[in-house]
């Protein structure tokens, strides 16, 4: 698809006249980090040690979900078994050692020159994630110096992705509307909360989701790497920030 043809999609889609891009509202597992190998593993340890049968490829499916909510979705699904919040925080620390104890994720190549580039083009960055891994968070301002001019996390939400929620609240933080706000996503849950918030959404296949599910969620566009997303960047701010 041409980055004209998913303009015009988008216009379609949400019924906006015009779009002046102003805030970028960013993933950041599997889009900053390559850190869903790890979570995908952490996750099947938790659940084995629960007597809870899974694999590592559906977590993938998962991601932008909250901790708490695959934990309650695994558990009554798996096992008949209706956790409570506290009971599903708990098992969430459990998870978050098992994940740090893996080691630190590498960042995802490409990132930072598209995220660096963004911002000289004068475009906000807000990070808009699920996750509440906070041995991830304390390396970004390190990892994305000077990068993000807010964050939404697990912390600020009650409904995770799919629902529109985080993406509105990183809206809300960016002082932005849809029709200023590009998305970067990497999960077919987040794709579908960043189209949903009615932003132009492009996905990037950092992970082993194919390019056909991130356009099956309602990515307008999607590219297969971040580098790739950098060589249009250009072409995409001409259209999108007139």
């Amino acid at each position: 698809m041409t980055i004209q043809n998913a303009i015009e999609n988008y216009f379609k889609f949400t019924g906006a006249k015009s779009f002046n891009l102003t805030t970028a509202l960013v993933d950041m597992d599997g889009v900053l980090y390559d850190s869903m190998k790890n979570h995908t593993r952490a996750w099947v340890k938790l659940m084995k040690k629960n007597g809870i049968k899974c694999t590592r490829d559906e977590f993938y499916l998962y991601e932008g979900m909250t901790g708490s909510d695959i934990i309650k979705m695994k558990f009554k699904n798996g096992a008949g078994k209706n956790i409570t919040d506290d009971e599903a925080a708990a098992l969430y620390k459990v998870k978050s050692r098992y994940f740090s104890e893996l080691g630190e994720p590498e960042l995802i190549q490409g990132t930072l020159s598209l995220l660096q580039a963004l911002k000289q083009a004068g475009v906000q960055c807000v990070l808009v994630t699920g996750s509440g891994q906070q041995s991830i968070f304390d390396r970004i301002d390190n990892d994305y110096p000077e990068i993000f001019a807010a964050r939404i996390t697990s912390a600020d939400i009650k409904r995770g992705k799919p629902n529109p929620e985080p993406y509105l609240k990183g809206m809300a933080a960016g002082g932005a509307r849809g029709n200023e706000c590009l998305v970067i996503e990497n999960a077919p849950l987040g794709v579908q909360a960043g189209h949903a918030a009615g932003c132009f959404t492009v996905g990037v296949t950092t992970g082993p989701i194919t390019e056909k599910e991130l356009y099956k969620a309602g990515a307008d566009l999607v590219f297969k790497s971040m580098d790739d997303f950098t060589a249009s960047l250009p072409e995409l701010l001409t259209i999108l920030k007139p």
